[in-house]
């Protein structure tokens, strides 16, 4: 699996160059997957948009090389540890969502997140006896329930 990081590291490396930015990309395979890390001067139009560019370095990446990844892996593409502390964000979201729902008794909609964030709470959330999370809607109105079970 290191050898398509190695090539996906490699790719990306390419492109934000041809796209004219100042970065540079380091990778490391970890449990998740490939794990490409951006840094230098332009870092910031990474982050612009809650990270829109992350998402899309992703999805591009995952059209060239998805294929050759085991379906347990994905490409995590980040900048100034964007993503870890967007991580621990929604691990909070998920634990007072849960707290919610067991007060209240009532599901809990999340608003928009992208799928990478809603497999995050699903995962926080999936070892809870008493709770359910489930994706409702489609395309861009997906949202994220939790509930009793």
């Amino acid at each position: 699996m290191n050898e398509i990081c190695d090539r996906a590291n490699g790719f990306l490396a390419g492109l934000v160059t041809e796209l004219g930015f100042d970065l540079s990309v380091s990778s490391s395979w970890t449990e998740e997957g490939c794990l490409l890390d951006l840094s230098g001067s332009d870092s910031h139009f990474a982050l612009a948009e809650n990270g829109e560019l992350l998402d899309a370095f992703e999805v591009i990446l995952f059209q060239v090389f998805g294929r050759e990844l085991d379906r347990e892996h994905r490409f995590i593409v980040d900048a100034d540890g964007f993503r870890r502390t967007r991580k621990a964000e929604l691990h909070a979201m998920a634990r007072f969502a849960a707290d919610q729902v067991r007060k209240n008794g009532r599901p809990f909609t999340f608003g928009v997140l992208n799928s990478t964030e809603r497999r995050i709470i699903h995962l926080t959330l999936q070892q809870e006896d008493d709770l359910i999370t489930e994706s409702v809607g489609d395309g861009r109105e997906r949202r994220l329930q939790v509930r009793l079970q």
